[in-house]
């Protein structure tokens, strides 16, 4: 059997389902190593969120694992010396692996292992930057920009693209196609697509707030930060102002005392709050239609598309949603709109939202047999492929 070493930060929901997949297959031996032990406690503050969150599904299961030893003075993913790990290449010595999946390079130990191993064991690296919040015009920060990534990519064998905007920063960064590998960013479809009851306990909760059975109902759902620019859908979903239609938002954040403040008196938008995992396709049934209009920076790919289209919900999407143009066939399986510009939102809202409630469920459904595609199986494949062509 091939060995794989997996290198990641911490344990996340969108990670986990892949790990055990690939640790099911007859081919390969594979161990993650976690390079953020202080992670391992489960629970972490979310500054984005404003809490602590301890994600109520199993995230260090069917796999085997290991938390390395950081020594960050201030440990986390956010910045570059957050992740410190004196042992971690010893470590994946001893393990003797045939290959190295790499997720991201942006922290000192991270980009050490791509460094020590090159040449020495096949490294794939994954990764989700785009170009979408680049500024079109020439700079010296970017030229510099590009000559230290183009020095970081050389120090790896392939890479997964996630996506199509994904893809083109690669190249755009000096790796040549040859090596890229595709693999789209998804989630467990199977959760929210069979979740037991959800669209029962959806029209229950809708009625507990008191929306009609026939009422169009728009959600949002994630962090109310700027980035995802809920601000702007609540003005734009005011301003349309179409009968017997509601929008819910799901989530907390920095924006929620605004959007309470803007809304208030509005017996058509409601605020659920923060929900966890195991909650989530009930949530994206509440609603008729998924809307992420964010500004960016930052939104690589958008997977709350995937969980609403898994959940048999079609989407409208914002150009800065890294995702989109991967995801949604225009006027097909959802709406895309450009980034910030409001009269864009208010007519794709308008022109969802005046349809019949039936038509979007329909629409919803076909937005689910498409994202069948966008599977953790796929990218177990792509990976596995990886692996024997390299030994």
């Amino acid at each position: 059997m091939k060995k794989l070493a997996i290198v990641t930060t911490h344990p996340i929901q969108y990670n986990a389902p892949f790990f055990a997949i690939l640790a099911k297959s007859s081919d390969l031996n594979v161990k993650v190593f976690y390079t953020w032990e202080q992670s391992k406690e489960g629970a972490l503050f979310d500054p984005n969120f404003k809490q602590t969150i301890t994600w109520d599904i199993p995230l260090l299961e069917g796999y085997d694992y290991h938390f390395t030893r950081n020594i960050s003075q201030k440990p986390g993913s956010s910045h570059f010396t957050g992740i410190d790990n004196p042992n971690l290449i010893k470590e994946i010595n001893e393990y003797g692996p045939n290959g190295i999946l790499l997720f991201g390079w942006s922290f000192k130990s991270h980009l050490k292992l791509m460094r020590y191993f090159h040449k020495r064991i096949p490294i794939l690296f994954r990764g989700d930057s785009t170009l979408l919040d680049e500024a079109p015009q020439f700079s010296i920060k970017k030229l510099i920009r590009r000559m230290i990534l183009g020095w970081v990519y050389k120090h790896i064998d392939s890479s997964i693209y996630t996506g199509e905007a994904n893809k083109e920063y690669f190249i755009k960064h000096g790796v040549p196609s040859t090596k890229l590998i595709r693999a789209p960013h998804a989630i467990d479809n199977h959760r929210f697509e069979t979740a037991p009851k959800a669209e029962e306990r959806a029209a229950e909760w809708r009625v507990q707030l008191g929306i009609p059975i026939d009422a169009r109902v728009a959600l949002f759902s994630g962090k109310l930060e700027p980035k995802k620019n809920p601000l702007g859908l609540l003005k734009a979903f005011l301003e349309a102002n179409i009968p017997n239609t509601y929008l819910i938002f799901a989530g907390s954040g920095v924006l929620e005392e605004k959007l309470k403040e803007v809304a208030a008196g509005k017996g058509n938008i409601h605020f659920i709050g923060f929900q966890n995992q195991q909650q989530m396709p009930t949530v994206y049934r509440l609603g008729d239609v998924f809307v992420l209009p964010s500004s960016g920076p930052g939104e690589t790919w958008g997977l709350a598309l995937n969980e609403a289209m898994a959940s048999a919900r079609k989407v409208i999407a914002s150009t800065a949603c890294g995702g989109a143009q991967d995801l949604i066939v225009q006027n097909e399986l959802g709406l895309i709109v450009s980034k910030n510009n409001h009269k864009e939102l208010v007519n794709a809202l308008t022109e969802t939202l005046i349809k019949p409630r039936a038509e979007l469920l329909s629409d919803g459904k076909t937005a689910q047999k498409f994202i069948q595609s966008f599977s953790f199986s796929a990218i177990a494949n792509a990976v596995n492929s990886w692996i024997i062509n390299k030994n």
